[in-house]
């Protein structure tokens, strides 16, 4: 018996001549520029959305969060059932899901009911996203084309993130908020229509059978630890928060010892052994914890604070986002020169040091001080995620892509969570401890105006101008009060993750990774 790709991955990279592989690409990189324009433009639109509803400070960080919090519950069954089912099959199921809830989602009645439609998004797009990693996976098997398409693929996902508050602020300066979510119908008809034609069929053809414990043990493990993580985060320890946190924990042991015991696990836990593999989710992870975060803060620090319109906060943005697509695909040329973990690290300093240029100017954090800080930031996250999701699915043989691209996609969804519940709520404590609200204020207008710096400005709207500018003076000096340590957390997370790359990948030739060491799938 020869050692070789299995017939399905064989089958699916022998339709896709050269050129046809870089037009399925295309259409891959819809639902991705899709899901990143749907993450940004919804931080963009929540100041809409907070007046429209005056949620509590815990439902906005919900309408964020919900989304991330169902996905990264559920991305790594969703990887595995793609590699069972077929990822082009999913992924046009999750298109077909996220198109309709997403309009359903732009004419929610109450908050609670746009919370309800962001955990739908969250199970639709959790079939979305591992997908697309896992079929660029497949399709490009060479090591110099799959570095490629995924710097593509991650420059794609930046561009989604630029876009997002540019076609968020366009939208929102002529429509209803609940327009930033129709964006997603005229992005997926295309998929839905040319994926089909252009992207082969790709599946482990030697899956074992649909574990189902095993996926209910995966959902059991991530959704109460994040959940714990954003209580916690927002109104402390708690026995609830605490019991929650423990039953994920002892969820995930179970799920663990099950894939140990499994001929056939739904996620090769061997893969956490090898440094290369579990450096890079980890740097994954706290890199997006800080990014998320500071997307937070400043998209309201630009319209609320800095009193920009949300097209102009969102072209604020932009400057860095084009730097991050330079910086990702800029890397693939520096790959054939330097050590991956050169890379990685080097990108991670550049993201610490995008933090410390905001500690440099908290006190005056102007337009440019927030386009220098981003330009910098940005151009290190593309630098790194480019060339750590590449060492995470180059890490396994093809047939196994869906559950590695699903450990590489929970990261980031983890770290979206965890960035926004935690460092979010550290400027929702500095706020509440710091705003002063004037004592002509009604108890709900109080109450609203010490919730968040949203609620100020729609109470100042319905207050006489003199009040309304103590009140605005005083939120806008609250609201900035958390910068310093929320700067400074996000650039301590990613300093310690270059340190835990550099030492990870010590004594590995990445270029010998456990795909050629472990036995891809055989055939006689």
């Amino acid at each position: 018996m020869s050692t070789r790709l299995d017939s399905a991955d064989t089958s699916a990279s022998s339709q896709s001549t050269p050129r046809t592989a870089w037009f399925a690409l295309a259409v891959l990189m819809l639902p991705v520029l899709l899901i990143a324009i749907d993450n940004t433009v919804l931080a963009f639109a929540l100041p809409s959305i907070a007046e429209d509803f005056r949620p509590s400070a815990a439902t906005q960080l919900w309408i964020v969060d919900v989304y991330s919090l169902v996905l990264a519950a559920l991305l790594v069954p969703m990887g595995s059932l793609g590699d069972r089912v077929g990822r082009r099959r999913l992924l046009l199921i999750g298109a077909t899901g996220f198109a309709v809830v997403s309009a359903a989602a732009a004419f929610a009645p109450s908050a609670h009911a746009l919370v309800g439609a962001r955990a739908l998004l969250g199970v639709f797009g959790a079939m979305l996203m591992p997908s697309t990693l896992s079929l660029i996976r497949n399709i490009f098997i060479q090591d110099s084309s799959r570095r490629l398409a995924i710097a593509i693929w991650a420059s794609c996902f930046t561009a989604g993130s630029a876009l997002g508050p540019i076609v968020g602020g366009v939208l929102l300066e002529h429509f209803h908020w609940g327009s930033v979510f129709l964006v997603a119908v005229p992005i997926l008809l295309p998929l839905l229509v040319f994926a089909p034609k252009l992207v082969p069929e790709s599946r482990d053809p030697n899956p074992g059978p649909l574990d189902m414990l095993s996926i209910s043990l995966a959902f059991a493990t991530m959704l109460p630890i994040v959940w714990a993580v954003k209580s916690a985060a927002h109104d402390g320890l708690s026995v609830t928060a605490g019991a929650a946190a423990a039953l994920g924990v002892a969820a995930g042991v179970w799920f663990v010892r099950r894939q140990n015991r499994s001929r056939t696990p739904m996620l090769d836990m061997s893969l956490f052994t090898y440094g290369p593999f579990s450096s890079s989710v980890l740097a994954n992870f706290l890199s997006i914890v800080g990014l998320i975060g500071f997307l937070f803060f400043i998209s309201q620090h630009l319209q609320l604070v800095l009193g920009l319109s949300p097209l102009m906060a969102g072209l604020v943005t932009l400057p860095g986002a084009l730097m991050s697509i330079a910086g990702g695909m800029g890397v693939v040329k520096l790959a054939k020169r330097f050590a991956p973990q050169t890379l990685i690290v080097a990108g991670l300093l550049l993201v610490s040091a995008g933090f410390g240029l905001i500690l440099l100017f908290r006190h005056d954090l102007t337009i440019a001080a927030v386009i220098a800080s981003f330009v910098i930031l940005e151009l290190g996250v593309g630098v790194s995620q480019t060339v750590s999701n590449d060492t995470i699915v180059a890490s396994v043989p093809p047939a196994k892509a869906g559950a590695a691209s699903a450990v590489s996609e929970t990261a980031y969804e983890l770290g979206a969570v965890v960035g926004t519940a935690t460092l979010g709520t550290i400027f929702t404590a500095f706020y509440r401890a710091n705003v002063v609200v004037p004592a002509q204020l009604s108890d709900q207008a109080a109450a609203d105006a010490t919730e968040s710096i949203g609620g100020a400005t729609a109470v100042a709207r319905e207050v006489s101008p003199a009040v309304a500018e103590r009140l605005l003076d005083s939120a806008r000096t609250a609201f900035d009060s958390g910068i310093a340590p929320t700067a400074a957390i996000a650039a301590a997370l990613t300093l310690t993750a270059a340190v835990l790359v550099a030492r990870a990948f010590r004594g590995y030739d990445v270029g010998a990774s456990p795909r050629d060491s472990q036995s891809t799938p055989q055939q006689s």
